[in-house]
């Protein structure tokens, strides 16, 4: 489902995502309020949203939809490229961050990643949030050893624990003991915070 208030960015976006073949558009809306009941009556795998619109905004919507389907996929599709903005649409459930100022195929990426239940930030955004870096004092990360840093940059990747665990040659419960010491010493709660801290001081 796309929304947005302009129309003719509506239409554009639905033309070219409709050429991808694993996309389809079921549903549009031009406010907060009509997607909320469009999403009930469709129920998309992904909900694309624009944050500057009126009834309520993007903030809202998402915070609406997610309060009435926890598990829903929903991918910010903003001009706003402010970390701010990052931060506050993750922490209400937002899975997914792009800027509009990024190619189609960027887009038609995050949807099929977005769908697939991984969170992903366009490189723009995470170039953003990886600058304030540069105005910190303090990295909470250096306080990780390698083994708990090299663990970190594979599991922000959406890589599955098996995987991982393959990769590292040990256990799956080995990599999930890693994965809640790592969250602990980093002062986070849940892996959408991980992946923003993440952002800020290690995918650079």
């Amino acid at each position: 489902m796309l929304v947005d208030d302009h129309a003719v960015v509506r239409a554009g976006f639905r033309r070219l995502l409709e050429q991808e073949s694993n996309v389809q558009v079921v549903a549009e809306a031009e406010s907060g309020e009509r997607a909320y009941a469009l999403y009930e009556a469709h129920k998309p795998d992904v909900v694309v949203l624009d944050l500057s619109m009126p009834g309520g905004g993007g903030f809202e919507l998402i915070r609406h939809i997610v309060g009435r389907d926890p598990n829903a996929q929903i991918l910010v599709f903003s001009m706003h490229e402010d970390p701010s903005y990052v931060e506050q649409s993750f922490r209400l459930g937002a899975r997914g961050y792009v800027t509009k100022s990024n190619a189609p195929e960027v887009l038609a990426a995050a949807i099929g990643e977005v769908a697939a239940g991984q969170l992903f930030l366009s490189a723009d955004v995470a170039r953003s949030i990886a600058r304030l870096k540069l105005a910190d004092n303090e990295n909470p990360v250096e306080a990780l050893s390698a083994r708990e840093l090299e663990l970190l940059r594979l599991l922000v990747t959406g890589r599955p624990t098996a995987e991982i665990a393959r990769m590292l040659n040990v256990s799956a419960k080995t990599v999930a003991n890693y994965h809640s010491l790592i969250k602990q010493k980093l002062g986070v709660g849940n892996d959408i915070e991980l992946m923003l801290l993440a952002s800020r001081y290690v995918m650079r």
